[in-house]
C-alpha cells in the first residue's frame, strides 16, 4: 500500500479539525441561546413565518391561507391571532381583531415597507407587532401581524444549515485553501534538518567508519530516532573493528607456519606430488595474503603513489612464472610499452593481478599458454586457454566465496578481493573477449594522466 504524505496528512487532519471546532462552536452558541429562551421566547418573526409559508392564492388570483401544520400549533398557542396580508396588486386578507393601536398602520401599509411596532417605549426588547415584505407561495407580500408564537426546532434547523451553508461553509472552504498552502510550506521548513540528515545517511558506506547523523537540526520528535541511528552505527563501527583486527591477527599467524610448509615441500625431490604441494602452499598464502589485503583496503587512498603497471606485471609473472611452468603452461608477457603508469597502491595492485595469473593457473586445464598483457590506455590483461567463463556467471564470479566451478580448490575470495581493489582505485574489472580460447579478465585503470611529482592531472 502507498504510504500517505506527510503533507497531506496534517492538510486533511487540520482541515477536518478546523471543520470540527467551527461546528461545536456552532452548537455551542446555539445551546447556549436555546437554554435562555432568547431563540424561542424572544423570536419576533415566529408568526411572521408561518404566515408566510401558510399564504397563496386560489383560482381568483386572491390570497388565501392554507391550514398547514405549523398555522395550527401557532392558533392553538396563541388564540388571538391577528394578521392583515396584501400584495403589490393590491389584494387583501386580513383576520383576527387588530389592536386599534395599529389600525392606522394598517391604512398607511401602502407608505411602510418593514418596521417593528410596540407600545413600549424605544422599542425595547421584543415588539408586539411587524410589518415586512416577505417571499411566500403565493409570491412577494407585505404581512402586518403580532409576534405571537415560538420558533419552532425545524425552522430552528432550517436557519441553522442555510446559515452553515451561506457562512460557515464558505469559511471551511477557505480555511481548508488556506491550510493547503500554508501547510506544506510550513512541513517543508520543518523537516529541512531532516532532508540533510538524511543526505548524510545516503552517503555512509560499510568502510566508511566513524559516521553521525547530524541530530541538532531536526524535530525534536524524531531526534530519538537519528540518535538511536547513530548509537547503531557506533556499534556496527565496534564489531566492523573487531572482524577487521580478527583479520589482521589470524594472517599473520597463517605467514610463519606456511613459511615453515614452503621451505619443507622445497627440499622434497621433484615429482608430480612436490608439484602438487607446491600448488597447495601457494594457494595458502595466496589465501593469507587476501586476509591481510582485505584489512590493507581500510588505508584507502593514503599512501598511493606512481605504480609502473608493466614492471608490477612483469615482477607478478617471474613470481609465479615457475608455478605456472610446473603446472604444464606456457606463459607469455606482451606489453605496450616501458612506463604505463597509474597512482595507487603497488601491494594492493600486485596481489590483485596475482590473483588473476593464480586463477589462470587453477582453472586454465593445465595447457596452452598463459598471457599477460599491459596496454598504453592503462589496461591489464590476463588471459589463459582453459574452458572460459559461462556468459550468465561473468558477474557472479566477483562475488565473495563464489568459486569458478563445484573443484574448485580456493577460497572464493580472490576475484572479489580484485575487483574491491580496482574500485578503491577508481577502475574496474570485467570478463572480456579479446579472442583467447579460454578466459580473459581485464583490469581497468582510469585514464588521467601523471604529472610531475606523482600527481594525477585530468
Amino acid at each position: 500500500m502507498r504510504q500517505p504524505s506527510l503533507k497531506w496528512l496534517l492538510v486533511s487532519r487540520l482541515v477536518t479539525l478546523q471543520a470540527c471546532m467551527i461546528a461545536a462552536a456552532l452548537l455551542i452558541i446555539t445551546a447556549a441561546l436555546w437554554s435562555t429562551g432568547y431563540l424561542l421566547d424572544d423570536y419576533e418573526g415566529a408568526s411572521l413565518d408561518v404566515l408566510a409559508e401558510a399564504t397563496e392564492r386560489d383560482m381568483a388570483g386572491e390570497l388565501v391561507l392554507r391550514e398547514t401544520p405549523d398555522l395550527v400549533n401557532l392558533r392553538t398557542g396563541a388564540p388571538d391571532l391577528w394578521f392583515a396580508i396584501r400584495d403589490k396588486q393590491g389584494h387583501r386578507l386580513q383576520k383576527g381583531s387588530i389592536p386599534p393601536a395599529y389600525l392606522p398602520a394598517i391604512a398607511m401599509l401602502d407608505q411602510l415597507s418593514d418596521a417593528r411596532l410596540s407600545n413600549q417605549p424605544e422599542l425595547a426588547g421584543k415588539p408586539d407587532a411587524v410589518i415586512k415584505w416577505v417571499d411566500s407561495p403565493a409570491g412577494r407580500i407585505q404581512i402586518l401581524t403580532g409576534t405571537k408564537g415560538q420558533m419552532s426546532v425545524q425552522r430552528l434547523a432550517r436557519g441553522i444549515s442555510g446559515g452553515l451553508t451561506s457562512l460557515i461553509l464558505p469559511v471551511i472552504v477557505l480555511m481548508a485553501l488556506a491550510t493547503s498552502l500554508a501547510t506544506p510550506l510550513v512541513v517543508r521548513r520543518a523537516l529541512a534538518g531532516l532532508r540533510r540528515t538524511v543526505a548524510q545517511a545516503a552517503h555512509i558506506e560499510f568502510d566508511k567508519r566513524g559516521t553521525q547523523l547530524q541530530a541538532s537540526d531536526v524535530p525534536i520528535e524524531i531526534r530519538a530516532l537519528v540518535r538511536a541511528v547513530n548509537d547503531a552505527l557506533m556499534r556496527l563501527d565496534a564489531g566492523y573493528e573487531r572482524h577487521q583486527h580478527f583479520l589482521a591477527q589470524a594472517a599473520h599467524e597463517l605467514r610463519t607456519p606456511i613459511a615453515i610448509l614452503n621451505a619443507r615441500i622445497s627440499a622434497l625431490p621433484a615429482g608430480t606430488d612436490k608439484r602438487d604441494l607446491l600448488e597447495d602452499a601457494a594457494r595458502l598464502t595466496t589465501l593469507a595474503g587476501q586476509l591481510l589485503d582485505l584489512q590493507r583496503l581500510d588505508q584507502k587512498r593514503n599512501h598511493f603513489q606512481p605504480v609502473n603497471l608493466t614492471a608490477m606485471a612483469k615482477q607478478v609473472l617471474l613470481d609465479l612464472g615457475p608455478l605456472a611452468l610446473g603446472a604444464g603452461y606456457e606463459v607469455n608477457f606482451e606489453p605496450e610499452g616501458d612506463e604505463v603508469l597509474v597512482i595507487g597502491d603497488q601491494t594492493s595492485l600486485e596481489r590483485a593481478l596475482t590473483n588473476l595469473v593464480q586463477n589462470a593457473i587453477d582453472h586454465g586445464g593445465r595447457h596452452g599458454t598463459i598471457t599477460v598483457r599491459v596496454g598504453k590506455s592503462h589496461f591489464i590483461e590476463v588471459s589463459d586457454e582453459g574452458n572460459g567463463i559461462a556468459w550468465d556467471a561473468r558477474e557472479q564470479i566477483f562475488e565473495p566465496f563464489n568459486r569458478l566451478g563445484p573443484d574448485g580448490r580456493g577460497a572464493g575470495l580472490g576475484l572479489n578481493l580484485v575487483r574491491e581493489i580496482m574500485q578503491l582505485h577508481g577502475g574496474g574489472i570485467a570478463v572480456v573477449n579479446a579472442g583467447s580460447k579460454g578466459a580473459c579478465m581485464r583490469m581497468t585503470f582510469p585514464s588521467e594522466k601523471i604529472a610531475d611529482g606523482g600527481v594525477r592531472v585530468a
